[in-house]
């Protein structure tokens, strides 16, 4: 069982900066692909991010294409998503998750989740 905590979330105006890392227990965590989602009230989880298992291969969701970043550190078992230029509807819980499936955007093909993590990005 693989246990994800997340942490670093917070609120930041417009344009602000939040960088959220995600520790995880497992020590084949390097065997897992990484990921990040976010669940805004009322609406579905979202991808965000999402990190190979080796190599440096990584995946957006459109709507943060060049100002969210992902990495991951084997050795430390941790994933940290770097998120600049934050808008208002970058608001939500973001999520940690961890694959076994592959490669993949889809929430239901992630088998571990953290508890989430709030971010507020205030106009």
């Amino acid at each position: 069982q693989v246990q994800l905590v997340e942490s670093g979330g917070g609120l930041v105006q417009a344009g602000g900066s939040l960088r959220l890392s995600c520790a995880a227990s497992e020590r084949t965590f390097s065997t897992y692909v990484m990921g990040w989602f976010r669940q805004a009230p009322g609406k579905e989880r979202d991808f965000v991010a999402a990190a190979m298992w080796i190599g440096r291969s990584t995946l957006y969701g459109d709507s943060v294409k060049g100002r969210f970043t992902i990495s991951r550190d084997n050795a430390k078992n941790t994933v940290t998503l770097q998120m600049n230029s934050l808008k208002p509807e970058d608001t939500a819980v973001y999520y940690c998750a961890a694959s076994r499936v592959g490669w993949s955007t889809s929430a239901s093909d992630y088998d571990y989740w953290g508890q989430g993590t709030q971010v507020t990005v205030s106009s």
